[in-house]
């Protein structure tokens, strides 16, 4: 099959990231408050994300992260086949962060 999109391999990474932004807006809505995005990692890494952006393509995403600090200083540019999953919540009411949709 030649026209099988996997994961991690070159493929409409706009449209999966377009689609994940789109669920992520969703539960927004249904939770009536801005949703906190974890992901994690097939290696076990976890992070609070303040975006996630399908450049620079290839099979590839970037990540931004939430820094441990409160600062924004990382990005995390990762094959999408390094993704384990994605954790969609509400945010707490003592948390200071959650996930910015892209800009119109």
């Amino acid at each position: 099959m030649s026209d099988l999109w996997i994961p991690g391999a070159s493929g409409p990474l706009d449209d999966l990231v377009a689609r994940i932004q789109l669920r992520i807006e969703a539960f927004g809505e249904l939770t009536g408050a801005p949703p906190v995005v974890e992901v994690e990692l097939r290696d076990g890494s976890r992070a609070a994300l303040r975006s996630i952006e399908a450049e620079p393509g290839f099979g590839f995403v970037t990540l931004s992260p939430h820094g441990n600090d409160g600062g924004e200083n990382e990005e995390w540019i990762v094959p999408v086949a390094a993704v384990a999953r994605i954790v969609l919540r509400k945010a707490e009411e003592r948390e200071p962060f959650g996930f910015s949709p892209p800009e119109a």
